[in-house]
């Protein structure tokens, strides 16, 4: 099956990471796989797409549409929305030209399939997706917290969304009523993600070796508002006996969506913490592996938790913000630890918990290690996967594109 892939970054986030895991997969799950992917802006996924058998084409996405995002209007506040319509505005030429070069890079690799991964590729494959292919919607997000995004995707029509967790299937399902929803968990190389050796975090981060005793924990997660750094970084204040890391960088392009690094920096000098900034790993195994505790903290239900389900993999104890997708991930005491989302107090008593019970950290993580195999492992991502793409593929009328009455 010719299966063409869009992606809005060219960056590694979370939701590139499993499209990555979806090209190592569907090979062994799908005959005739031959996947093209098509990126909206060039960066380091495309050595890695290529690396596992892909061809990768790049339409560069004009600058003012990739920065228009409906982050733009939470809060509804006046000059917010100003800004949004003065944004909006500035992109309409960008609107009207865009879709002609990316609807003719899709119509060249002939796809039996449209597999869009983010929402800009979701709408923009509306506008540009060639007639009679159907498509299918990735969706990595909780979209009834996106009041526009909900409602573009509603005018683009019925057709087919894959949803990562069974808490983003039940959101999708309300904001798109006439789409059929199905839960593909996402999946990861449990081989890879494994137990070994790690690297050397404080050399990462530009810091002298941590003292005998003092336990690492970590923050493993883009530099988006909601991840929750600056809950981890309160938590941190309240657990002695620790050092603390930050992983990770930007990846959004929306403006208005991200913390800075200045910004962390600052915050945790405020609260007298030492704390190593790591930038962001293409691999993250070696930091998961070099860490006593893998910390998930965002401060809104997470419609998955990759970094949870890879820390896991790798055998870690997690502490996770239990809410949306990632309280599906995990059993509490069993193999992992929960505390609510933005509860700082809560996140520091399972940190201190965990601090001085070595025990429960190494239960925990032979426990988290068999669930990941048993739950994430490729083999089940792939099967589950090319099941949806049969299905999409085997109805074209149903899809999101042709569903729309989308022009050629």
């Amino acid at each position: 099956m010719r299966v063409t892939y869009v992606n809005p970054v060219g960056t590694v986030g979370g939701a590139e990471r499993v499209l990555l895991a979806a090209l190592r997969a569907l090979p062994a799950a799908l005959p005739g796989y031959a996947p093209t992917l098509i990126l909206l802006a060039d960066g380091p996924l495309r050595a890695a797409a290529e690396a596992l058998g892909a061809r990768v084409v790049v339409v560069v996405l004009p600058a003012a549409l990739a920065g228009l995002g409906d982050t733009q209007l939470r809060g509804g506040r006046t000059r917010a929305v100003l800004n949004f319509v003065q944004t909006a505005l500035g992109a309409a030429p960008a609107l009207v030209n865009f879709p002609r070069r990316l609807r003719a890079a899709i119509s060249a690799t002939r796809p039996q399939l449209l597999h869009t991964n983010g929402i800009k590729a979701h709408l923009l494959a509306a506008l540009a997706g060639p007639r009679g292919v159907p498509v299918l919607w990735h969706v990595h997000d909780f979209l009834g917290e996106r009041p526009l995004v909900g409602r573009l995707l509603r005018r683009a029509g019925g057709g087919w969304v894959v949803a990562v967790s069974d808490a983003v299937a039940r959101d999708a399902a309300v904001v798109l009523p006439t789409v059929r929803v199905e839960t593909v968990r996402n999946g990861l190389d449990t081989d890879h993600f494994a137990p070994g050796p790690g690297v050397d975090l404080d050399a990462l981060a530009g810091l002298p070796p941590v003292p005998p005793g003092i336990l690492r924990v970590g923050l493993v997660a883009t530099y988006a508002n909601w991840k929750g750094h600056g809950v981890f970084l309160e938590a941190l204040a309240r657990v002695p006996g620790v050092r603390g890391y930050v992983v990770g960088g930007p990846v959004s392009t929306t403006a208005g969506s991200q913390v800075t690094r200045g910004e962390l920096v600052a915050k945790a000098s405020a609260l007298g913490l030492r704390v190593g900034f790591v930038p962001f790993q293409a691999d993250p195994r070696g930091v998961y592996r070099a860490l006593n505790v893998v910390v998930h903290a965002s401060v809104r239900p997470e419609p998955f938790g990759l970094t949870i389900a890879e820390g896991m993999s790798c055998g870690r104890a997690v502490v996770v913000s239990a809410a949306g997708g990632a309280a599906e991930l995990f059993a509490e005491g069993h193999d992992a630890l929960g505390h609510p989302p933005g509860d700082t107090a809560a996140l520091a008593a399972a940190l201190r918990r965990l601090v001085a019970d070595g025990d429960l950290r190494a239960r925990l993580g032979a426990a988290a290690r068999a669930t990941a195999v048993g739950r994430f492992g490729l083999a089940r991502y792939g099967r589950d996967l090319a099941a949806a793409y049969r299905t999409v593929a085997g109805r074209p009328g149903e899809s999101a594109r042709t569903a729309a009455g989308g022009r050629a």
